[in-house]
């Protein structure tokens, strides 16, 4: 099988522009040339008809002189000398064009004998004009070839000059095209073949490849949501990485302390007693809540929560679930005060909207020293419901704020994991909160410990 040609968008743009060039250049070619030759022959048979007019005005002046023919037959100079006398001194009325007479022609009497001209027969498609005399008696014509036969040398010769230039303009008319469609492709595909190249690196696992924004219009935003795209997967390959990391890391510790009390048994080294099978509870305990959390966080990052929206209330969901923590609280010495509203209205998931509270609720209960408070407040703030969750010491630097929504983040100090979390929590209420179109920030609390805010868009109904 015989290799097809392939043209690169480079040829392809270049043959469409050169293309385009060379019609528009053949186009107004041919308009040229029709203009010019058509142009031309109304300019000799303007002149011609002038000229004829003139000669038979003479001509019949001298008819009149003579009263007949004879001074005219076979005395061509005659005639010759009344058309330079006319070219010489012409009538102020009659502007004819330079140069002389253009084409061939016949005097002939009444009888149809030719007086002067050519010894080729008398065509009879040319210009005649009657010789008239003051009495109305016309005596003879004058007849004068087609205009469009050209007869003189000189005229043939500045025709054919006239092609031969107009020929050489499109000839270096075609050239200059196609240098200049040379440039404009190679200039218009510069920026094609940047990011055809940065999408090679990409393909080959080079997520650090940015292409150069050269303009601003849409292969400048092509070449800008390139680099977005390129940002975005490298620091989806960090963050995966990362990930790998992070949940090897937390699996290697309760795995590490099962197997070494499970060896110990083996070795005889610890007896199997209710507090050793305790012990090993425990270690499960974790490992089960470590997996269910990385479930929950896979399925709200592809959205495959099952979200059931409704009119539902934000007061009572959060009553309910700070009526589940409250002996909780109380056993951890808190104290935990709600400042709400009668009732807030909202358009979302109630099941997936307690869950984001209880989350927030258990991050303050595992982060806050005993004899401390959480104070939770409901407001709207058009368009939003925002809700602030502040809890006492200890507090989060402010370096660590915009982090702890990233899965496994924790930060030093209490807030760490001998409280038992998973590093995932705040990861989920971040994207429950963005699937009800709100969002969830943290800052300093004047309580001491953390603040967190989220805030959830509600437009109410006129």
């Amino acid at each position: 099988m015989k290799p097809t040609l392939r043209l690169g968008i480079g040829a392809k743009l270049f043959m469409a522009i050169f293309a385009t060039c060379m019609l528009v250049l053949i186009t107004m070619h041919w308009g040229v040339r029709l203009s010019f030759e058509h142009g031309f022959v109304d300019y000799i048979k303007r002149g011609n008809e002038q000229r004829l007019n003139m000669l038979s005005d003479a001509l019949a002046d001298q008819y009149e002189q003579h009263g007949n023919w004879d001074f005219v037959r076979n005395n061509d100079r005659l005639v010759f000398n009344i058309l330079r006398s006319l070219e010489q001194n012409p009538d102020s009325n009659n502007q004819l064009p330079p140069h002389g007479w253009r084409t061939q022609f016949w005097v002939i009497d009444q009888q149809y004998k030719v007086l002067v001209g050519p010894r080729s027969p008398v065509p009879q498609e040319g210009s005649r004009r009657n010789i008239t005399l003051t009495n109305g008696k016309i005596v003879g014509w004058v007849i004068g070839s087609p205009p469009e036969r050209l007869t003189r040398s000189t005229d043939i010769n500045f025709d054919q000059q006239q092609r031969r230039t107009s020929w050489y303009i499109v000839g270096l008319s075609a050239l200059l095209a196609a240098l200049v469609t040379w440039i404009i492709a190679r200039g218009l595909l510069a920026p094609v073949k940047r990011l055809v190249d940065g999408t090679h690196h990409l393909a080959a696992g080079n997520f650090a490849s940015r292409v150069e924004v050269s303009s601003h219009d849409e292969l400048g935003q092509l070449a800008h949501d390139f680099n977005r795209l390129a940002s975005s997967l490298e620091k989806n390959e960090s963050m995966r990485r990362a990930f790998m990391a992070d949940i090897s890391h937390e699996l290697r510790t309760p795995l590490a302390i099962l197997r070494g009390e499970l060896e110990a048994m083996q070795d005889g080294v610890r007896k199997l007693t209710p507090e050793a099978i305790g012990s090993l509870q425990s270690e499960v305990v974790v490992l089960t809540k470590l997996v269910d959390d990385l479930h929950q966080l896979s399925l709200s990052d592809e959205g495959a929560l099952a979200y059931r929206k409704q009119a539902t209330d934000l007061v009572q969901l959060l009553e309910v679930t700070a009526g589940s923590f409250a002996e909780r609280y109380r056993s951890h010495g808190l104290t935990l005060n709600l400042f709400l509203p009668a009732q807030a209205p909202f358009f979302g998931d109630p099941d997936r909207l307690m869950q984001l509270f209880t989350n927030l609720l258990e991050n303050s209960l595992r982060y806050t020293d005993s004899g401390g408070s959480v104070q939770v407040r409901i407001a709207y703030e058009a368009p939003y419901w925002t809700l602030t969750f502040d809890d006492s010491a200890p507090g989060v630097d402010g370096d660590h704020q915009t982090q702890i929504f990233e899965r496994f983040f924790r930060t030093e100090g209490s807030r760490n994991r001998a409280s038992g979390g998973s590093g995932l929590g705040l990861a989920i209420c971040k994207n429950i909160a963005e699937a009800h179109g709100g969002n969830i920030s943290a800052e300093h609390s004047d309580l001491g410990g953390l603040k967190i805010t989220l805030q959830l868009r509600y437009v109410p109904h006129a």
